[in-house]
């Protein structure tokens, strides 16, 4: 079956495995609209990820909202 890079940098059995993807820590997830976060955070549980979370609505709705943006 083929894997995505999510699985491939988050599964610490895979040999293209990100260190600061740790099941064990708190991940937080985040996309422009929150769907495809959405959607890592199911992919991360399917890996044993169990202190996963997304940014509901994504960045778009961050900044409308008017939270707090760092511009670099």
């Amino acid at each position: 079956m083929p894997r995505g890079l999510l699985e491939l940098r988050a599964d610490p059995t895979s040999s293209g495995h990100v260190d600061a993807l740790d099941p064990a820590k708190r991940v937080i997830l985040h996309c422009a609209g929150g769907g495809r976060s959405a959607l890592g955070v199911l992919t991360l549980k399917e890996l044993g990820y169990e202190n996963v979370a997304h940014l509901d609505g994504g960045f778009g709705a961050w900044a409308q909202e008017g939270r707090p943006i760092e511009r670099r």
